[in-house]
């Protein structure tokens, strides 16, 4: 397999961890979205959204979308899981990892912020201020879902889920801009109880061959 990603992504890191905690080997592809090598003839033809990340399977075939890559990641490789077994369970995990997915990253991407800036003119410090309240926001709302939740090392139960997949590289971004993670004990305990699986270290931005310090 070959995973085509950006190191700072989200969306790829969400993929990275999955592969991690499946203990799957896969070649690395780095594709600079700031470069805007996304846009690129070669990357475009197999990512018509022009988006990562995308993993090309062993068959060859493409997808894209971080979600449906995880879910066709468990589907294939259903150890260890990633959704839980029954369907109350499962449709819990789906929920809490789409607050994340479809709830605060469409609106910090970098699509979005380089809209504000070059369209908007809007300046840095205000750019920022957007993601700080959206990221806020919405892990606000993670931690009251959570809280209607048995208490669990990590987002549901004592393995780690689609949900923890997409929470971490969601509190990375955040951090890269100073959100305020206070008064998120939930979330927050889950977080590091996955930033201490070699997993999650694995795909940490850090670990990437693309990194940029």
């Amino acid at each position: 397999m070959k995973l085509f990603n950006y190191f700072r992504s989200s969306a790829s890191f969400r993929v990275r961890i999955a592969l991690a905690l499946k203990g799957m080997p896969y070649e690395y592809a780095p594709v600079h979205l700031v470069k805007g090598e996304q846009k690129q003839p070669g990357y475009a033809a197999i990512s018509p959204a022009m988006l990562v990340p995308t993993l090309q399977t062993d068959s060859g075939d493409y997808l894209g979308q971080s979600m449906a890559i995880i879910e066709y990641l468990d589907e294939t490789h259903p150890q260890p899981p990633l959704l839980p077994k029954d369907p109350l369970g499962r449709a819990r995990v789906r929920a809490l990892a789409q607050l994340i997915a479809c709830e605060i990253h469409p609106l910090n991407n970098l699509r979005v912020l380089r809209y504000l800036v070059r369209e908007l003119k809007v300046q840095e410090e205000a750019k920022n201020a957007w993601y700080r309240y959206w990221v806020r926001d919405g892990l606000e709302a993670f931690e009251r879902q959570l809280a209607l939740l048995p208490t669990s090392t990590y987002c549901y139960g004592d393995l780690p889920t689609f949900a923890d997949c997409c929470l971490v590289p969601q509190i990375f971004n955040g951090r890269r801009v100073n959100t305020d993670f206070s008064g998120l004990p939930r979330t927050m305990a889950v977080f590091d109880a996955c930033m201490a699986l070699p997993a999650f270290q694995q795909a940490q931005p850090s670990s990437c061959p693309d990194n940029e310090a």
